[in-house]
């Protein structure tokens, strides 16, 4: 490989995918406000159609997200940065449709405007709309209505706190703390090499919280690997 033969190379961190698990614990206030939005779903059942999403986690029955997941309309996608961030829905105004549940749904993929549609397309900006899974809108809505008005707000993640990570660094057994820049969604990357050496991380969401992990990977980690971090 190239990144073998030169001092530099680009060392990529997917979160929950391929080289580190983080499991983020803390807590966020979610707003008392709900907001509205509209929903449809995309895929089967079993959700063949949600994995190896936008957001970069591979996939995610794998990673633990199953099926209690959604991809979001530019407005909320946020160039990627909303990644991970945890939403509270449910179904309103619609008594012919809506379902008495209410679901809470990670985001992990991203609903694609379609700019030479620009009517009856609901992922165009700025429209706020979450793409579901087929199992999670059945659960809010009759299937047959394809698409249902919803109410949603954001709520504390039980697999990672707020959800949606802002800030990565990493160090070397051999180095200081390193900034990591966000390639897309939730892969993080530095030109850094660090091969050879044991590698520690801090992670820090939306809400604030860092946690730092260290030791993480062993010296002789390699791509490809899943390492977790006690800390987290």
């Amino acid at each position: 490989m190239a990144a073998n033969r030169t001092w530099g190379f680009f060392f990529m961190v997917k979160f929950l995918s391929l080289c580190l698990i983080f499991r983020l614990t803390g807590s966020q206030s979610p707003p008392a406000y709900w907001n509205a939005a509209h929903a449809t779903f995309y895929g089967d059942m079993n959700g063949t159609e949600t994995m190896m999403g936008a957001c970069g986690y591979g996939d995610l029955i794998k990673q633990g997200y199953g099926l209690e997941t959604t991809a979001l309309s530019t407005a909320l996608f946020n160039n990627g940065l909303t990644c991970g961030a945890c939403f509270e829905i449910r179904c309103y105004d619609s008594v012919q449709w809506c379902l008495n549940d209410t679901i809470i749904v990670t985001a992990t993929n991203f609903c694609p405007p379609n700019y030479s549609k620009p009517e009856g397309n609901w992922c165009n900006p700025p429209l706020q709309h979450f793409d579901l899974s087929q199992p999670m809108f059945r659960k809010i809505a009759v299937y047959r209505a394809g698409i249902v008005p919803v109410l949603y707000r954001r709520v504390p993640c039980v697999k990672s706190g707020a959800g949606d990570v802002v800030d990565v660094k990493i160090k070397g057994s051999s180095t200081s703390w390193i900034q990591m820049s966000r390639n897309w969604g939730q892969n993080w990357q530095t030109s850094a090499n660090l091969i050879g050496q044991s590698l520690s991380f801090q992670v820090t969401t939306s809400d604030g919280k860092m946690v730092q992990s260290d030791d993480v990977a062993p010296a002789d980690w390699k791509f490809g690997g899943v390492y977790e971090g006690k800390q987290f």
